[in-house]
């Protein structure tokens, strides 16, 4: 993956540094020709022929600095930035009338190339700096402007500016694809296990689980535990999970093994990942093909607002009951659902539960969607199970 963001990042932007350098040696040979057709009109000639010959020296010299990003340092930044607005203040030393009638300063239109260097190295931000010192080192020397002057570096202020938010725009874009092809490949990969582990796994998984259920007794019990690994089996392949890690936890009798992520501390997080461990045999988690992306804490709050929701499953409705998780990922909003088949809610039961102290469905489901800014609504009718729909705007959730 990282060879193919490489390739994608270099016909972006190796395109614009090959055209910076080729603009570099342009336009320092057409300062030394502008030097030579009118050095009769320098009072001071000798100071231009030497900013000019140290011009011409720093600028071949430092052609592999501008060959890509990682060459172009901050320190080249500031040195060739200082070598332009050197010359630029040198011009009234070199030809007095310079100033009088409006004529092009010793570097000309080679500043210009320091400005785009910081407009591709660091978007527009640095094109914004970079051009701001050179405009102001144009006004000193003019030390009257005229309207041409003002023209000019008005032109390199919004051109450098413009090209530099071109620049992060394609940056974002190249992640944007790097990502899409990332997904891409992790579907290909988890499509091809999905084939294997089904033609294998999955199927001795199943049909020990029909076997230990006829049997009855011990073989019953194994049954039943190897259902719970066919149901992570299938959470896994079908999950996207790109960076699984396996978790053991007793219960009953035997070993479980889920399936969980390592969450991503500096990114976004996927909620399928966060709600995985909690599929079995008796809960059924339905999610969108694509990630749900939130911010770490906003998935994790909200994932455990789904753990109490199931504990509240467990605790009332007995280990019999079914529960169903449906994710839905809007572009405004994620919306989670948990629905079980228990008895139900008596009327008026969380109120009085509420009033006895005991919080759990208050502090644990809906004190945590309201950290998040969102909200926790429990439909519940006796006899026909409990449903819970967790709602988190998006634009908050990211906050």
């Amino acid at each position: 993956m990282a060879g193919r963001e490489r390739v994608v990042r270099m016909s972006v932007e190796q395109p614009l540094w090959r055209a910076l350098t080729a603009y570099r040696v342009i336009t320092m040979a057409y300062a030394v020709l502008l030097f030579a057709f009118h050095r009769d009109q320098y009072e001071h000639p000798w100071v231009a022929v030497g900013f000019l010959a140290a011009l011409c020296v720093w600028t071949l010299a430092t052609l592999p600095k501008v060959a890509n990003a990682a060459s172009c340092t901050r320190r080249f930044l500031i040195a060739d930035l200082t070598v332009a607005l050197a010359g630029i203040l040198l011009t009234p030393l070199a030809d007095a009338h310079a100033q009088v009638q409006d004529g092009p300063t010793l570097p000309s239109i080679w500043t210009a190339g320091s400005v785009l260097a910081y407009a591709i190295k660091g978007g527009w931000r640095w094109a914004a700096f970079a051009s701001s010192l050179v405009a102001a080192a144009n006004i000193v020397e003019r030390g009257q402007p005229s309207r041409d002057t003002v023209h000019n570096v008005l032109l390199v202020w919004v051109a450098s500016i413009a090209i530099g938010y071109v620049v992060e725009v394609a940056r974002a874009s190249e992640r944007t694809l790097a990502r899409a092809l990332e997904i891409e490949a992790a579907t290909r990969e988890r499509e091809r296990l999905a084939r294997d582990i089904h033609d294998s796994v999955l199927q001795v998984l199943a049909m020990v689980q029909r076997r230990g259920t006829a049997l009855g007794g011990e073989a019953a019990e194994l049954g039943r535990m190897a259902g719970e690994q066919e149901v992570a089996l299938r959470t896994l392949v079908t999950g996207g999970l790109t960076r699984p890690s396996l978790v053991s936890e007793d219960e009953s009798q035997g070993a479980v093994v889920r399936v969980v992520e390592e969450p991503d501390d500096d990114g976004p997080s996927d909620l399928r990942c966060l709600l995985a461990p909690h599929a079995g045999a008796r809960v059924t988690l339905s999610e969108p093909g694509a990630p749900v992306l939130l911010a770490p804490d906003a998935a994790r709050e909200l994932a455990a607002a789904v753990g109490a929701a199931l504990d509240n499953v467990r605790r009332h409705a007995g280990d019999d009951a079914r529960a169903w998780i449906l994710v839905e990922d809007w572009p405004d909003e994620v919306i989670v659902t948990v629905r079980d088949d228990g008895p139900g809610i008596p009327e008026g039961r969380l109120a009085q539960a509420e009033g006895e102290g005991r919080m759990g469905v208050a502090l644990s489901i809906r004190g945590r969607l309201r950290d998040l800014g969102g909200s926790a609504e429990l439909l519940s009718v006796p006899g026909q199970g409990t449903e819970v729909e967790l709602k988190v705007p998006r634009g908050k959730a990211n906050r």
